[in-house]
C-alpha cells in the first residue's frame, strides 16, 4: 500500500489482449457517462463547459497513469462546486488555475511525505456534514436555470441567491420548467428501465431533440455561452504574485483535502469490488500530477469519481488502461461534436446536478447520526454543515476540524483520570480480574500511592495539582503501567510535582512506566533528575522500594 509505484506499471506485466479489450470497452462507457457530467459540473462552477471535458480529458488521463489504484477514474466532481464558484467569482479563471495548480502540488507533497494514510484520521461526522452542506450548494445553484429566471448575475453566496430567488420568482419559464421536469422524470425512471444507458444521456438527448423541433423554447448552452471551442488547449501559466498564492493558499489547501479524501475514499470502494489494494500515498501523487495537468490545460479541480469509478468496475474496467481510454474518448468527442453541445437545454443540466445533488447527500445518514450520535458529534456535523451552505467550504472544515480535535481532547482528559491509595485501601469488586490491583497490596506507612491511567498530555495536566501531599508522606509512588504517552505539557507538571516533592523531604518513584513515556523522560533529562533508582519495574517492586525509604 506504502509503494510509491503507479499501479499501471505494477497490472502490466501479465496483461493480455483480453483484458485490453474489456479496459476498452468500459472506458468508452464510463467516457460517455462521463460527458453530460463534466459539462454540468462545469458550468454549475462559474466556467465554461468546456473546461469541464479539459478537466476529465487531461486529470483523467495522468491521474490513471500515475495513480495508484487499479480503476480510478477522475475528473470533476460534485464536491468541488461551492469552493470553484467562490474562487471564480472572487479571482477568476486565472484565480482559479493557480488555486488548481497549488492544490496539485500540495497533494504530490502530501504523497511523497506517505500521507496518504492520514486523510483517514478527518472525521465521518465532518465529511458527512459538508458533503450534505455542498449538496445544498449545489441544488441552490441551479434553481435559476431549472425554472428559468430571468436574473442577470446570481450572486455567489447562499443566503443572497435565496433572496436573489424570492424577488424573481415570478419570472419563471414556463417551457422551461416542461423541459426541466422532464429531464428530472427521466433521470428517476431511467436506472429502473436500464443500469447500462445513463440516464444523464438519455435525457440530454430526448430534451434537446424537444427543444430543437417542438414549439418549446428554452436557453441552452449556445444561447448562453455561446459557440463551443472543439479546440485542444495549449499549456499556460498564469501570472502569479506572493498576494495571490497567499489569498488562494487556503482554499488550494481545501481542495487538495478535498481531492485526498474522495479519491481514496474511491479507492477503499473500488477495492472491495474487485478485491485489490490501492497504494494510497502513490494515488496521492497522481491526483496531484492530475491536477497540474488539469490547471495547465485550462481545467478545474479533479478527484476520483466514486460513480464513475464503480461504473468502470461493473464493466469490465480491471487496470488503468481504462482510465487512460475514457480520457481519450472524450477527447475525440471533443474534437467531434462539441459544437452540438450547444443545443442542450440548461435546464437539463440543472436537472441532471440536482440528480447529483441529492444521491451525493446521503440525508437518511445525516439524520440517522442526529439522532443516534453522541451530541458532540452531532454538533460538529452540523456547525460543518451550515457554515458549508451560509459560508464556505474552506472555513467549514476549519471549524469542523478544529472543533473536533477540542471535544476529542475534552473526551481523553475525561476519560483519563488520577487515583490516590494510601496505607491498606480495603478490598473492592473491581479487583477480581486484576490481580495486580492495588487494592490487594499493602501499601507501607508514609507513602502515598498514585495511578494515572490514560495518556498524559495537555488536557489532563491541571490535574496533577490534585496530587496532595499530606504531613507524614515520605514516599510518593506514581503507577503509570496504564500511561501509553505522555507529550511535554504532562512532563512539565511532573516536573512541578517533584520540586514540590523536594521541598518537602518526599522522594519521588515511578512504577512500570513505558516506553514512550520513559524516552522522553530520558530525553529530558529527568530520569537523571529523580534517580534512576527510583524507576520500578512494577507495583511490587516500587512497594518494597518504599518500605526500604521508609
Amino acid at each position: 500500500m506504502n509503494k510509491l509505484k503507479p499501479k499501471l506499471f505494477s497490472v502490466l506485466k501479465n496483461y493480455n489482449k483480453k483484458q485490453f479489450f474489456k479496459d476498452v470497452v468500459a472506458g468508452i462507457i464510463v467516457s460517455i457517462i462521463a460527458l453530460p457530467l463534466s459539462i454540468a459540473l462545469a458550468i454549475a462552477s462559474g466556467v465554461g463547459p468546456e473546461q469541464g471535458l479539459y478537466t476529465a480529458i487531461f486529470a483523467g488521463f495522468f491521474i490513471a497513469l500515475f495513480g495508484g489504484s487499479r480503476v480510478q477514474i477522475g475528473g470533476p466532481t460534485a464536491a468541488f462546486v461551492v469552493i470553484i464558484y467562490g474562487i471564480v467569482s472572487e479571482h477568476g479563471m486565472e484565480g482559479l488555475t493557480v488555486a488548481t495548480i497549488m492544490a496539485g502540488i500540495i497533494l504530490v507533497i502530501m504523497g511523497l511525505c506517505r500521507c496518504g494514510s492520514l486523510i483517514k484520521y478527518i472525521p465521518y461526522t465532518i465529511t458527512t456534514g459538508f458533503t450534505a452542506g455542498v449538496a445544498i450548494g449545489i441544488f441552490a445553484g441551479q434553481i435559476k436555470d431549472f425554472l428559468g429566471l430571468d436574473i442577470e448575475s446570481l450572486p455567489s453566496e447562499f443566503i443572497d441567491k435565496i433572496i436573489c430567488y424570492g424577488k424573481n420568482i415570478t419570472t419563471a419559464d414556463v417551457d422551461t420548467v416542461i423541459v426541466g421536469v422532464i429531464s428530472l422524470a427521466i433521470l428517476i425512471v431511467m436506472p429502473k428501465i436500464s443500469k447500462v444507458v445513463p440516464g444523464s444521456l438519455v435525457a440530454i438527448i430526448i430534451t434537446t431533440l424537444l427543444v430543437k423541433f417542438t414549439p418549446l423554447e428554452t436557453a441552452t448552452i449556445g444561447s448562453v455561452y455561446g459557440e463551443l471551442s472543439s479546440s485542444i488547449p495549449m499549456p499556460h501559466i498564469p501570472g502569479v504574485s506572493f498576494q495571490m498564492i497567499k489569498d488562494l493558499l487556503p482554499s488550494a489547501f481545501t481542495i487538495a483535502v478535498l481531492a485526498g479524501i474522495e479519491s481514496l475514499l474511491s479507492c477503499v470502494v473500488s477495492d472491495g469490488m474487485i478485491n485489490s489494494r490501492h497504494r494510497s500515498n502513490m494515488e496521492l501523487i497522481g491526483q496531484g500530477i492530475g491536477n497540474l495537468a488539469s490547471g495547465l490545460f485550462g481545467g478545474i479541480p479533479a478527484t476520483g469519481a466514486i460513480a464513475r469509478t464503480a461504473a468502470n468496475v461493473k464493466n469490465g474496467g480491471r487496470t488503468p488502461v481504462a482510465g487512460m481510454v475514457h480520457s481519450l474518448a472524450l477527447l475525440l468527442i471533443l474534437k467531434l461534436f462539441m459544437p452540438y453541445a450547444a443545443l442542450i437545454p440548461m435546464t437539463t443540466l440543472a436537472a441532471i446536478l440536482i440528480v447529483v445533488a441529492y444521491n451525493m447527500a446521503d440525508w437518511k445518514e445525516f439524520f440517522g447520526l442526529c439522532k443516534h450520535a453522541p451530541k458532540s458529534d452531532v454538533l460538529v456535523m452540523i456547525v460543518t454543515f451550515l457554515l458549508t451552505v451560509i459560508f464556505d467550504l474552506v472555513v467549514a472544515i476549519e471549524v469542523g476540524i478544529v472543533m473536533a480535535a477540542l471535544l476529542f481532547i475534552k473526551r481523553m482528559s475525561d476519560v483519563s483520570s488520577l487515583r490516590s491509595w494510601t496505607y491498606i485501601n480495603g478490598y473492592d469488586d473491581s479487583t477480581e480480574n486484576d490481580p495486580m490491583h492495588i487494592c490487594l497490596k499493602v501499601v507501607p506507612e508514609h507513602t502515598l500511592v498514585y495511578e494515572v491511567d490514560g495518556p498524559m498530555f495537555f488536557g489532563m495536566a491541571e490535574k496533577f495539582l490534585d496530587i496532595s501531599l499530606d504531613e507524614g508522606v515520605r514516599v510518593l509512588i506514581l503507577r503509570m503501567r496504564s500511561v501509553p504517552a505522555m507529550d511535554i505539557t504532562a512532563l512539565h507538571s511532573l516536573e512541578k510535582v517533584y520540586d514540590s516533592c523536594q521541598e518537602n523531604g518526599i522522594t519521588l518513584v515511578l512504577s512500570h512506566v513505558n516506553e514512550q513515556p520513559k524516552h522522553m523522560m530520558e530525553k529530558a533529562g529527568f530520569v537523571d533528575k529523580i534517580g534512576r533508582q527510583n524507576f520500578r519495574d512494577n507495583i511490587d517492586d516500587a512497594l518494597e522500594w518504599a518500605s526500604e525509604l521508609v
